[in-house]
Parts: structure tokens; sequence; C-alpha cells
């Protein structure tokens, strides 16, 4: 009596690996990269020279990590929200959004010990607080003694309060 194997032999598995099925999962995962890029006008950044292409890339693929976890919750900062509100705030940035957390990254100059963690941060809290910091910059740039002065030493062609062109 002959028994019949169900597993084939060794060479021929090696030789015919089996064909890998695309997945929900794969599929979802290419679907949302598409939906970030889009959001944050990513063909546009990657002309701008003073944004650092693999940088960006790095930041596209922790947006992508972060929306497509299955965990319940994601620590942010230090406290845990509920992923569906991360995700809901990282599904909305858009290019001024990462231009804003880019030069954040530019100006720091603390060492940061948890880069995933930090950049994590500054994409969660880049809606809230965007207006903010820019209504700040341009306060502190204002209140600087020479502002409106041409930094050049040349007259800025502005005209006086009794002037006119």
């Amino acid at each position: 009596m002959s028994f019949l194997s169900l597993t084939p032999p060794p060479a021929e598995a090696a030789a015919t690996p089996p064909e890998r099925k695309r997945t929900g999962k794969d599929e979802a995962v290419r679907i949302y990269r598409e939906i970030i890029l889009e959001n944050i006008e990513y063909d546009y950044l990657i002309q701008d020279s003073q944004i650092d292409r693999e940088q960006l890339d790095e930041i596209v693929d922790l947006m992508l990590e972060t929306v497509c976890t299955s965990r319940k919750t994601i620590r942010v900062a230090g406290d845990d929200y509920p992923a569906e509100l991360v995700k809901s705030k990282y599904m909305k940035l858009n290019g001024e959004h990462i231009r804003f957390v880019l030069d954040g990254l530019r100006e720091n100059t603390t060492r940061v010990r948890n880069i995933k963690q930090y950049l994590r941060a500054m994409l969660f809290n880049a809606p809230s607080t965007i207006s903010n910091y820019y209504t700040a910059l341009v306060a502190h740039d204002m209140a600087q003694p020479d502002w409106g002065k041409s930094k050049s030493g040349l007259p800025d062609g502005s005209c006086g309060g009794d002037e006119s062109l």
C-alpha cells in the first residue's frame, strides 16, 4: 500500500515561491498613502529646494504608519489619545502644516531623544498651533526696533507720512 504525500519535495518548494496575494490591508495602506501625498501636496513640496525629500518621505511614512495602526489609542507627547482622533488630525494635514513641522525641526536646538515621538507630536499639534505660532512670530518681528528698516542700509523706497509717489 502506498501513501501520497501532500507536501511537495523540498527542491520543488524552493523553485517556485508562493505567489503573494494582495490583501485588503495592503490595499488600504496604498490608498491612504495616495490620500496623504495628495493632502500634503507632495509633488509640489518636493519641488521646493529648501525641503529635504528624505525628511519629507520619513514624515509621510510616519503619518502612514500612524493612520494605518490597528491600536485603539496612540501616545502623543506623553498622553494617550483615541486612535481615531490622531488619525483624523493626520488626515487633515496639508502642505503648510508639513512646512511648519519642517521649519520647527530646522529651528530646534535641543537634543531630541525620540525623534519618532517628537515628530508624531509636532504633526498632531500642527493644525492647532500653526496660526498662533505665525501670529506670535509676526508680533515679535514687528516689536523689534529695526522693524521696517532696510536691512541693506539702502532706502527701502517707501514714502513717509507727508510724502507721495
